[in-house]
């Protein structure tokens, strides 16, 4: 384990290079509270969503990598922030007029339209928990509710107001002028109506009092303790850093300009600030910012629909600080990378295992890979033999590995079905076939006829030499234009597999007839 931590301790992976910054915070003592704090953020007036699911998911490889190089113990907070006003109601919910009456009320105090909780907030919470659990997360979960209402927030919220001055400050200078006319770092549940104010204060004590303008005009006072108020989201964050001593948190691009802020609300409040680390966001496939609202780019129900977790978590951990297109292109990559990695895994020395992207995903449990056939193989698979259910695609996989099968390669069973939905609904809608160039057509017609000669069997390296010979042989100076032709003309897409490998799955007599059908058409 001593040469492991050594090695983690150089080791480049991003995760590693996180954690080092974590361990450096108690470099000379160990954390008070005895454990190192990694927090997660949810705003439960939605459905969890793939952005959840990366943040929980790249936090988790954090703290993974801080326990191989560290014995001080860790816990992943999950804090919903359940006590919001509800600003709009969602579309997606039953009789959403229901709900207007409860406006700006917090969400807990906003009844559950689905009948199945004591409030909207504990639906959404409930949800948020069934996520991570089905992924199989380790970690607690809060509610900002629970907090405010159970008097955990109360010694932060007494030294907020001590510090009123000083934290109003801070949120100032960010704010345009008409927004400072109004603004509080306080906001009051009203006695009158339960709603969440967003009004200034007349008067706030260092005991903990606030004055302001209720609803029906009249002037009220209440302490800051026991819910009855709650923080505005940007102090919220720096005080809820400082009230629980987070050490780690991470969130999107479009929070950095309020890191300043949110680590001079903390530190205000006597905590230190945690270090932080800033992703990227997603894009759609044209490059514009994915957006809950609009709906483009992926879900993650749509993900799953056509790949295994594993493949997503893979994603979520390449390059989290470069913006990355998500979209369904991705996920054939995406899976075949995340094999080709566990394989590599199995022959890796602990150095390279400690940099492999499975480490990060799977601790020291990696899995060995029993896909046989790459998913993009299997896609073009399904294209040519139009294959509607995975056991037409289980025929031409055991003919190519007898030894293979549902039960011995689950992963593989999987990822046939996988590709069968995959092929269904984005490959077959899109195929476009071309006719070949008389070059092409004769070197294609050269192809079948040494195919039919052929006495090699399934030997995929040793087709993949014919097919190459055959594109010198007929002068092809760039090869690449030789199987980009046979990927048109054949199989009705731009790019394909190694196509020696795709003869040896699909077989070399089907191979030969789909070839002077197409050369026929």
């Amino acid at each position: 384990m001593s040469n492991l931590r050594d090695l983690a301790m150089t080791s480049k992976a991003w995760p590693f290079e996180e954690a080092r910054r974590v361990l450096k915070r108690y470099a000379k003592k160990d954390p008070e509270k005895g454990y190192v704090l990694f927090e997660t953020g949810y705003g439960p007036s939605g459905l969890p969503h793939i952005g959840t699911f990366g943040e929980v998911s790249r936090t988790t490889m954090v703290r993974r990598a801080f326990e191989v190089i560290s014995d001080i113990p860790t816990k992943l907070l999950c804090f919903s922030d359940d006590m919001d006003g509800m600003r709009k109601i969602p579309g997606n919910v039953p009789d959403p007029a229901a709900l207007e009456p409860f406006m700006q009320k917090p969400l807990t105090s906003v009844p559950d339209p689905f009948g199945t909780h004591g409030s909207f907030g504990e639906h959404m919470n409930a949800r948020l928990n069934n996520f991570l659990d089905t992924f199989g997360f380790e970690y607690e979960f809060a509610s900002a509710t629970d907090y405010y209402r159970s008097g955990k927030m109360d010694a932060i919220l007494l030294k907020a107001a001590e510090e009123y001055e000083t934290l109003m400050a801070i949120m100032l200078k960010s704010l345009r002028e008409e927004r400072r006319q109004t603004y509080s770092i306080f906001l009051p549940i009203s006695p009158t109506t339960g709603q969440v104010l967003y009004v200034p204060m007349k008067e706030v004590t260092k005991d903990g009092q606030i004055t302001f303008e209720d609803v029906d005009g009249t002037d009220v006072t209440i302490p800051v303790t026991g819910g009855n108020c709650k923080l505005q989201w940007k102090p919220d964050f720096g005080a809820r850093w400082a009230a629980l001593g987070v050490d780690f948190e991470m969130y999107g691009k479009d929070h950095a300009t309020n890191t300043p802020i949110y680590d001079g609300i903390c530190r205000a409040l006597g905590g230190r600030a945690p270090e932080h680390f800033t992703y990227e966001l997603f894009l759609d496939a044209e490059g514009r910012k994915i957006s809950k609202t609009s709906g483009n780019g992926l879900s993650i129900d749509e993900w799953l629909t056509y790949a295994a977790t594993e493949s997503l978590s893979y994603f979520m951990y390449q390059k989290p600080k470069t913006a990355k297109r998500m979209h369904f292109d991705v996920i054939p990559k995406a899976v075949d990378e995340y094999h080709q990695q566990l394989r590599a895994y199995a022959t890796q020395d602990d150095k390279a295992r400690l940099n492999n992207p499975v480490f990060h995903i799977h601790g020291h449990n990696v899995p060995a890979s029993d896909m046989v056939v790459p998913f993009a193989m299997l896609l073009n698979l399904a294209s040519v033999s139009g294959a509607e259910d995975k056991e037409t695609l289980w025929g031409f996989i055991q003919r190519y590995a007898p030894d293979a099968s549902a039960e011995k390669n689950p992963q593989m069973d999987q990822a046939a079905g996988f590709a069968v939905a995959y092929y269904n609904d984005f490959v077959k809608p899109t195929k476009t076939y071309r006719a070949p160039t008389d070059p092409e057509r004769a070197a294609m017609a050269d192809l079948a006829a040494r195919l039919k000669d052929w006495d090699g069997g399934l030997d995929a390296e040793a087709l993949q030499s014919l097919v190459f010979s055959v594109g010198k042989d007929h002068g092809f100076e760039n090869l690449r234009d030789w199987f980009t032709a046979l990927y048109e003309v054949l199989l009705g897409a731009s790019q394909g597999p190694r196509f020696g490998g795709f003869i040896a799955l699909y077989g070399v007599d089907e191979t030969v007839a789909l070839i002077e059908e197409k050369l026929a058409a």
